[in-house]
């Protein structure tokens, strides 16, 4: 029974299921608020929004040039496009005003924003193709779903600096972990179809890869913490990821991955997103405690002119 034409629209760009704009804002937070040593709301509120857009117009992107894959695979068969839901002319004007709104929002956060992010597009259309030729798809949606730890830094300084590009490294490394594990849930099909990824690559030496990834960005966030001199209240939600990328790895079945269990990891990747946590409160309390917010300025420049 197909669903109503919003309906379909909806799950086409992925709006019903929003783990995925999280995992795309979160690295843009974290290297603005970094940049800025402080919060700044406006390009937080931007970045929402075009993380939003954004992973709309690569999901569309991706089910335009695998819908002939996805009507063979158990999982990705009822997707708008492939059942037909969804026309391709339909597809192609939403993904087309999609871009345009997510152009706009570049241009409000600057420059070098807007220009670094119409070369990405170059990546975002490619990488639906990648898992017909490597082995490695995941690492490439690693390279281009953490751009924002790029634009987030460029946003605020116009510049890029070794911290962003730490940032995006270990972000890259952090996507390349948690898709392999969901790589697993469509490796027989795969097989089938002749659609390579990192899990059928790596096998059963993915759990002992994935801790390898996530244990480089746990690594790349303590070079970031070190070298940005962050407060120590980021050490603590930092051992909590920490604690949580081992609970992943070892509670997770990657032989036996169904929805539930999938949705199960969604959670608990969200939950280790804690980084954003330490930050923004690193950060609150730099702002609450510096003279000028705190009035201590205030009242010395005024003892000072009397």
């Amino acid at each position: 029974m197909k669903s109503s034409p919003i309906r379909a629209y909806i799950r086409l760009m992925r709006f019903d299921k929003p783990t995925g704009i999280w995992l795309l804002m979160w690295p843009c937070w974290w290297s603005a608020v970094l940049a800025y040593r402080g919060l700044p709301w406006m390009e937080m509120i931007l970045f929402l929004l075009g993380a939003a857009i954004m992973r709309a117009a690569g999901c569309i992107v991706n089910d335009l040039m695998d819908r002939d894959i996805d009507r063979l695979v158990e999982r990705t068969r009822n997707r708008p496009l492939a059942s037909g839901e969804v026309s391709v002319g339909e597809a192609l004007v939403l993904v087309f005003f999609l871009l345009i709104q997510a152009a706009i929002i570049a241009v409000l956060l600057g420059k070098e924003v807007f220009l670094l992010s119409f070369a990405w597009l170059l990546p975002v259309i490619l990488y639906p193709l990648m898992k017909r030729i490597t082995w490695w798809p995941q690492l490439f949606l690693g390279l281009t779903f953490n751009a924002g730890a790029l634009y987030g830094w460029l946003a605020i300084t116009g510049e890029l600096s070794l911290t962003a590009l730490v940032l995006y490294a270990g972000c890259v490394a952090w996507t390349l972990g948690y898709d392999t594990i969901y790589a697993h849930q469509d490796k027989v099909d795969d097989e089938l179809v002749g659609v390579k990824s990192s899990a059928r690559r790596l096998g059963e030496r993915s759990k002992f890869w994935v801790a390898v990834f996530y244990g480089f960005f746990v690594l790349c966030l303590l070079f970031v913490a070190l070298s940005e001199n962050l407060h120590p209240v980021f050490f603590l939600f930092l051992s909590l990821v920490l604690f949580q990328f081992a609970m992943q790895v070892i509670q997770v079945d990657i032989n036996d991955l169904d929805d539930k269990k999938v949705m199960d990891l969604k959670e608990l990747i969200q939950m280790a997103e804690q980084p954003n946590c330490g930050l923004l409160l690193d950060e609150a309390y730099e702002m609450f405690h510096s003279p000028a917010v705190s009035g201590i300025q205030y009242v010395q420049d005024l003892d000072s002119s009397n």
